[in-house]
């Protein structure tokens, strides 16, 4: 039975209590649920049984953190992975198991299968990273409290039946903008487990842009200890060393996503402008800039320094990065003419390649000539012109893959509506429903289907300064993104989505974070959201420069944005 139409109920337990939640109540919607069997219960006596798998032991030891807390619960992780299946002779164990062919359903890098019943649970997986996807899967088929730091009452229950899953898309990515406010190391761990709940695989980092540069270049020191001094506003900015990438890199490899890294050329390059006098055509260093302004920065194109910088910085990135990808940005060049702008990306697209990455750039790649297996991804609106669109597809139709972040749909720095205290407007409003509404395969004409790798969420953060900032503007519409690239279209339909977004509140509070609580959802009663908790005083109304303040029910300030 296909997950997303229709809700299906489970039995309850043995005890009286509550039934425990749908097999088909996750996000994102599972590609095939067959609810059956009476539930599983976690209990004091309940081991994690991993075998002798080191991949299948790292998904068992996360579990476990996860679980310990609420439950109370020793859950010893053993190497005795046992038979059985999850319903018939599980012991009352969970079962973590990589397997080849995992009962010939759920193929393919990321995909899994689940099976529970009284008797046990199983997750089986063909690689590491379905094994993964599948406990988060359960994750969110426990109750919400399981996410707390306390022990809570239980009881611990997952309705029986089978999940088969895998991914309709391999690229699921989410973008953090580090650059116009800078985030901690921590900071971003904190968003990576949050993306992670929602099996996004993708992480791309946009580390360079006017207001400042955060990654540390050897060769080119300047870059970070001045470049990257500042932020939008005014403020101390900062910059990842290469200690602390590589510690954000492993952070996301261990939740199954791969760092992407953006130097975002040769547009919004005034932080390096800056930084080196020399980069500029006149030879004089801009001072270093604060606003939100873009398209008036460039790289000098006709100087051979400029490559020299930009092979630098590509190989002391690249070596950094163990995925595939690098991405090199290419939007809003205003201030470089275009023979000028194809002259670059001729003469950069083959530095990434000589270190062993993939090119990615926005879609302004393609009025260039993109690299063989280049991607481009796509942040165009509705309205954007059709010779645009048609130069898009062209260049799909000739082999460039697509990822696809359209502003008016996928940026989640979008105001959800006029009175949204953080965020900008000049895509428009983007509400939840909007967010969630829209299939990939057909938003561009002209695209084939088979050009389009996947979709991503942009997170830019010209008013964004917080971890609650960035919980406000992501959820709830991150993870209707993260379901548009993994569940099968069969799944797609708003309705039964919100109602499975609704129940993700009590998730979230419990995991302590913010987030709006649109009038689309039919959100619990109680619980946390900044939505109807909103107080802004001095608000403006946009464009007026009144210092806004924001607290919601978590107690998170929102202070000094001039919106």
């Amino acid at each position: 039975m296909a997950a997303g139409a229709t809700t299906m109920g489970a039995a309850p337990g043995d005890r009286g209590e509550a039934a425990p939640a749908p097999l088909d109540r996750v996000i994102p919607a599972p590609a095939s649920v067959e609810p059956g069997g009476s539930p599983y219960r976690i209990t004091e006596r309940t081991r994690i049984r991993v075998g002798d798998s080191r991949a299948a032991r790292e998904a068992g030891d996360y579990l476990a953190d996860v679980l310990r807390p609420s439950t109370g619960y020793r859950l010893p992780v053993t190497g005795d992975g046992g038979g059985g299946t999850g319903k018939d002779g599980g012991g009352g164990d969970i079962r973590l198991r990589l397997v080849k062919s995992p009962h010939g359903g759920a193929g393919g890098a990321e995909g899994y299968r689940l099976d529970s019943g009284r008797s046990g649970l199983t997750i089986t997986a063909a690689r590491p990273a379905g094994l993964f996807h599948g406990v988060q899967t359960l994750r969110q088929l426990l109750p919400a409290a399981v996410e707390k730091d306390s022990v809570q009452p239980g009881p611990w229950l997952v309705a029986g039946g089978t999940i088969e899953d895998a991914p309709r898309y391999g690229w699921r990515g989410a973008m953090l903008d580090v650059s116009r406010h800078f985030f901690t190391v921590g900071q971003v761990e904190r968003y990576i487990d949050q993306l992670a709940l929602y099996k996004i695989n993708k992480l791309h980092l946009h580390l360079s842009d006017d207001q400042g540069w955060r990654i540390a270049v050897d060769s080119w020191p300047r870059l970070t200890t001045y470049g990257g001094s500042t932020e939008v506003g005014g403020g101390p900015g900062g910059f990842y060393t290469k200690a602390d990438y590589r510690r954000i890199v492993r952070y996301a490899a261990s939740r199954h996503l791969e760092v992407v890294p953006e130097i975002d050329m040769p547009g919004h390059t005034n932080a390096a402008l800056a930084s080196y006098a020399e980069l500029n055509c006149d030879g004089v260093a801009p001072p270093l800039y604060t606003g939100t302004a873009v398209g008036f920065s460039s790289l000098c194109v006709g100087k051979e320094i400029t490559y020299d910088f930009v092979d630098d910085v590509v190989r002391e990135l690249a070596a950094l990065t163990p995925g595939r990808y690098l991405h090199i940005g290419g939007d809003e060049a205003h201030s470089t003419p275009h023979d000028d702008f194809v002259t670059f990306m001729k003469r950069v697209q083959p530095i990434v390649a000589r270190y062993g990455k993939t090119v990615i750039g926005w879609h302004q790649l393609t009025g260039a000539d993109p690299a063989k297996g280049a991607l481009a991804q796509y942040w165009g609106l509705d309205g954007t012109g059709p010779a645009e669109k048609e130069r898009v597809a062209e260049a799909a139709r000739n082999g460039t893959g697509l990822i696809l972040s359209p502003a008016d749909r996928a940026y989640l720095d979008m105001k959800y509506d006029a009175n949204t205290p953080l965020g900008l407007s000049w895509a428009g409003h983007v509400d939840v429903r909007r967010s969630y509404d829209w299939d990939p395969d057909a938003h561009l004409p002209g695209v084939p289907a088979s050009a389009v790798r996947g979709v991503e969420a942009p997170l830019w953060t010209e008013t964004l300064e917080n971890s609650g900032h960035l919980e406000y503007m992501a959820f709830p519409r991150l993870p209707g993104i993260a379901e548009l690239g993994w569940s099968p279209a069969a799944t797609h339909d708003w309705d039964g989505y919100r109602s499975r977004l609704a129940a993700q509140a009590p998730r979230w509070d419990a995991l302590g974070m913010d987030y709006y609580r649109s009038p689309q959802v039919p959100w619990p009663a109680g619980g946390g959201g900044g939505g109807p908790d909103v107080f802004c005083a001095g608000w403006g109304g946009g464009g007026g420069g009144a210092t806004c303040r924001v607290w919601t029910s978590i107690n998170f300030c929102y202070s000094h944005l001039n919106i």
